[in-house]
């Protein structure tokens, strides 16, 4: 009878490790799961209760100012781009004279995404520079905040489309000259009237390829729109 009794104290302990052995199985496994999923993750995307403000920005200007350079540097995802060799019909019809060393041209649009101050998203559209892809614009701009007009102070009329554009259909915008190594260095009060930029829009110079000037530009961008915006 004793014999009987430990074996079924035995067995019934042997179970209850087997559970607790399972529990710690199925604890161990879900756990690391979690954290892999939420590794890297920003805090307002681990927390449910809001969502973060999502924003479209477009960055425009002449051939070869370095609109998908900027896209680039600040992107937090790869970016989506949409370049092509240039052909011997395109080179005959771009002026190559600044950058004779550019290979290819965006022939649809540049996308990248950036998150700033935790919760505000922008994701950024690069238009195409060539006259010839200008009847895009129309759809690139829709549902935009705004709109960063890139110039290069060798070509500063080649800015004037996209900024005669963007004051006709009423949508902020702001200058940001694409410093080139090598140019010659202009102060931003200098653009502003070669380009008869009105009072109170930004202009700014800065490096493309640099992001701590992109993000500025952006932030400004973001600024003069809030700004504009009836309260």
């Amino acid at each position: 009878m004793d014999s009987v009794a430990s074996d079924a104290v035995a067995s019934d302990t042997v179970a209850s490790d087997t559970v607790a052995s399972d529990t710690v199985a199925s604890d161990t496994v879900i756990e690391p799961w979690r954290t892999v999923a939420e590794e890297g993750a920003q805090d307002w995307q681990l927390d449910h209760t809001r969502a973060p403000v999502a924003t479209k920005i477009v960055v425009a200007g002449g051939f070869g100012v370095g609109k998908t350079t900027l896209v680039g540097s600040v992107s937090e995802i790869t970016p989506l781009r949409t370049e092509a060799l240039m052909t011997q019909a395109s080179e005959d019809t771009d002026d190559l004279t600044a950058t004779p060393d550019k290979l290819t041209t965006t022939v649809a649009m540049d996308f990248g995404r950036i998150t700033l101050d935790d919760d505000l998203v922008l994701y950024l559209f690069g238009t195409p520079g060539q006259q010839r892809f200008w009847f895009m614009w129309d759809d690139l701009v829709r549902g935009a905040i705004g709109a960063v007009v890139l110039a290069d102070t060798r070509r500063l009329d080649e800015c004037f489309a996209a900024l005669d554009y963007f004051e006709s259909c009423g949508l902020p915008y702001v200058v940001a000259v694409n410093h080139f190594e090598g140019t010659e260095e202009f102060t931003a009060e200098d653009v502003r009237e070669a380009l008869t930029v009105p009072e109170g829009i930004p202009v700014l110079i800065m490096d493309a390829r640099r992001r701590i000037p992109v993000v500025e530009t952006l932030l400004a961008l973001v600024g003069h729109a809030l700004e504009l915006t009836p309260a």
